[in-house]
């Protein structure tokens, strides 16, 4: 913020100044990223240091940019492969910052990284700890069924997302909720949390609780293979990694008539068939609606691809007829 300050009709800007103000350094990435130091910034810490990754160009890069944010603000970035170099080690422990904020940052800080700060290592993480610690934690908890998650700031260790929590923030999962959208509530949960606890944080009268790991379990990364349908699962099986995996992630996918298939949303239906064999079908009238019949229960079929080419069930009736399509 700055004040401006007229002098015989020229204008002179100056910094207004926070007495002195906690320093942070801030390994950030995604939406998470740019909202919580959004927040830091908001609360006057002196972020010295922002790290980053470069973007992958064979990720869909659907999300806000930390570096971007990082510029606007004239706050110095790096994009080190590797953040536990001995070159950028040193580089931030010259810098002797109060706090480590690590905000859906991908790496592991080690040991050497993790001492340098003097007032502690935080990380916000996408899950109500010590449920879904580890990888794509929002993607895990609507695969599993749960109905409500959020996001946990908590102290850093070497161990990933055992740490003491100082704050968390639960939202809701509906049963049709996409993992995008899930994603943005807790994007939303992990800027609430951060705000709430900053000014104890700061003040250093923040009050932390020891996780009781046997409650939650580790779970690992996901790739686009993991999204592949076993139709010998009930329907609402289905439609969790239906909607777990929707865009912008890979999609579900599967085979019919031997082209490849994209499921890309569904919904429960209160058919109870069983005993038939996995299938897709047209039920034709003047609205065409798309089914799957799975090992137990039936989805609709909103969306979907075929070869690449997202098509109606009415255009998909057109080309192929109404019978069964045996997955």
């Amino acid at each position: 913020m700055s004040t401006q300050h007229h002098k015989e009709g020229a204008v002179v800007f100056s910094e207004s100044a926070i007495p002195n103000p906690q320093s942070a350094i801030v390994f950030a990435y995604h939406n998470v990223g740019v909202r919580c130091l959004s927040v830091l910034l908001a609360h006057g810490v002196e972020v010295q240091l922002v790290v980053t990754h470069q973007d992958n160009p064979n990720e869909n890069i659907w999300f806000d940019s930390v570096a971007e944010l990082a510029a606007l603000h004239d706050i110095p970035v790096i994009e080190p492969a590797n953040p536990n170099d001995a070159e950028v080690l040193e580089r931030i422990r010259a810098l002797q910052p109060d706090f480590f904020f690590s905000f859906y940052y991908r790496e592991m800080l080690k040991a050497p990284l993790l001492a340098v700060p003097k007032q502690g290592a935080l990380n916000m993480h996408g899950s109500l700890l010590p449920k879904y610690r580890g990888r794509v934690p929002v993607n895990w908890a609507i695969i599993r069924g749960e109905s409500e998650t959020g996001s946990t700031l908590h102290y850093m260790t070497e161990k990933p997302d055992n740490g003491d929590i100082v704050a968390q923030q639960a939202v809701p999962i509906l049963p049709d909720d996409t993992a995008l959208q899930v994603f943005q509530k807790v994007t939303v949960a992990a800027e609430m949390a951060l705000n709430r606890a900053l000014p104890a944080l700061l003040a250093g009268t923040v009050q932390a609780e020891k996780q009781d790991l046997t409650k939650g379990a580790y779970f690992g990364g996901r790739s686009a293979k993991d999204g592949v349908i076993d139709w010998q699962q009930s329907a609402q099986d289905i439609h969790n990694l239906v909607r777990a995996v929707a865009p912008p992630y890979p999609g579900a996918m599967t085979q019919l008539m031997g082209r490849p298939m994209r499921i890309l949303q569904t919904l429960v239906t209160g058919c109870t068939v069983t005993g038939e064999k996995p299938a897709f079908y047209i039920k034709p009238g003047e609205e065409a609606r798309a089914y799957a019949i799975c090992a137990r229960g039936v989805l609709r079929v909103v969306r979907f691809e075929l070869d690449g080419i997202e098509m109606s069930a009415a255009e998909f009736a057109g080309q192929y007829g109404t019978e069964r399509f045996e997955f």
